[in-house]
């Protein structure tokens, strides 16, 4: 066997289907585009949103709320998740990332749902002040980097 006799398994590759090459191909003459209109004309690509040049629904409704930028977004770790590590463990963002417990590159916020029931020192950007009491309650440490 040589490389000019590899051919793909029997039925595995399915031909090209040529529209508008005549009635005789099952997609000629219109193509499968239907009738006239703008659809049919070739280029043609409505945006997303647009409604025919009537005022779109977007530019209809009142502005509304409030996007504060300087808002620190977290991914969040509750303490009752961190008892999968061994006792005096010290926690922090890259061992959380490593053991898929924080999968976004995000600063890090423990938060308190959960019992620990183990002492740790854990390291992360914020914490909630129930996710601090139970970690010292616990014998560990919580400290902001």
């Amino acid at each position: 066997m040589r490389i000019h006799d590899v051919r793909p398994a029997p039925g595995s590759h399915a031909r090209k289907t040529r529209r508008g090459r005549g009635l005789g191909s099952g997609l000629g003459k219109t193509a499968g585009r239907g009738q006239k209109g703008q659809k049919a004309r070739s280029g043609a690509k409505i945006r997303p949103g647009f409604e025919g040049g009537q005022m779109p629904l977007v530019r209809r409704l009142a502005k509304r709320g409030f996007v504060n930028p300087f808002r620190v977004e977290y991914e969040v770790v509750n303490v009752g998740a961190l008892n999968i590590f061994e006792p005096g463990t010290e926690v922090t963002p890259e061992l959380l990332r490593n053991r898929r417990l924080v999968r976004r590159p995000l600063p890090v916020k423990i938060l308190g749902e959960g019992e620990l029931d183990r002492p740790l020192v854990v390291r992360a950007q914020a914490f909630s002040a129930s996710a601090r009491a139970k970690i010292e309650q616990a014998a560990g440490k919580a400290e902001v980097i």
